[in-house]
């Protein structure tokens, strides 16, 4: 598919993650042949105000093909001067979140609450796009409240402010991660805009991924079925996959010790992707309580 003047290889997608969607990790899914992969969610005021935990957040693989960031905040003077410094040069697009219900994002007008307020959105969006010529795109939920639909209404929006392409997360803001996204609410964005839509949620195998693309959207972002299965972007893609589970879980440990130093961070990255490497209840508890890089591969890699 195409955004803007970006020509992605296939339209499966790494979502972003918050603590998941880290270098090491978009990096193994560009190995396993993801289309575009999304940075974790970085902090545009953040960035303004030069923290370093925040700049970490912008390192490139060179085993990654494409990469969008996802920036997330509410001061469209913030977004123009952070664009405009060069800091993300890097990357191939610029995504703006609009979706994530955490309490702490949402409570400071970051995130799913904009779609309480369109005018800041737009203004958001507009700045952005007159501070760079990378394709921009936004990520956003069917709504904030539970039952609550305003997806066309701002798609519609997105499009009018210049967004290249959008991002469907059709549950609400209440929803949280529960229940079924809304497929249809995924059909009804796309029949309302001419720029590219992908889809995100709940695509885990063929036939999600058949059932979102059925909608007739243009791709889709895959987020908690690549955990501990990267490989799905291969098998979704009709590719066989020889490796097995634990050799998947080698490279990964590979990838995290290639860009990542401290072991205490290393290891709380790895944590998440171990428990859905490792299948044994009892192996999973130990892999929770250790706090060693060594004992989890012990764990993992231990046939018993």
């Amino acid at each position: 598919m195409k955004i803007k003047n970006i020509e992605t290889k296939n339209n499966i997608f790494l979502a972003p993650q918050a603590g998941v969607s880290e270098v090491a990790f978009r990096s193994l899914c560009s190995l396993f042949g993801s289309g575009l992969n999304y940075t974790e969610m970085v902090s545009v005021k953040g960035l303004y105000y030069n923290s370093k935990k925040t700049f970490e957040m912008l390192r490139r693989g060179e085993e990654e093909g494409l990469v969008a960031v996802q920036l997330f905040g509410h001061e469209p003077e913030i977004f123009e001067k952070v664009i405009k410094s060069g800091v993300l040069n890097a990357f191939d697009i610029i995504d703006i979140n609009m979706g994530c219900p955490a309490p702490k994002i949402v409570k400071n007008g970051d995130g799913s609450a904009l779609l309480k307020d369109l005018e800041c959105a737009r203004n958001v969006i507009l700045a952005v796009v007159r501070s760079t010529d990378k394709p921009v795109t936004v990520k956003f939920r069917k709504g904030f409240n539970k039952g609550e639909d305003v997806a066309v209404e701002f798609a519609k929006m997105c499009e009018e402010a210049g967004a290249s392409a959008i991002c469907i997360h059709a549950r609400t803001r209440e929803d949280g991660y529960s229940g079924k996204v809304d497929l249809d609410c995924a059909k009804r964005v796309k029949e309302a805009v001419k720029i590219p839509v992908i889809a995100s949620g709940d695509v885990v195998d063929a036939p999600s991924l058949s059932r979102t693309l059925e909608t007739g959207v243009d791709g889709v972002m895959i987020a908690r079925g690549a955990l501990g299965h990267p490989e799905i972007f291969s098998i979704l893609q009709g590719k066989k996959v020889t490796l097995s589970r634990r050799d998947i879980a080698r490279l990964h440990i590979k990838l995290l010790k290639k860009y990542y130093h401290d072991e205490k961070q290393i290891v709380n990255l790895f944590k998440r992707h171990a428990m859905k490497y490792e299948t044994r209840a009892d192996k999973r508890k130990q892999i929770a309580l250790s706090q060693s890089l060594e004992v989890i591969e012990n764990i993992i890699f231990d046939e018993k």
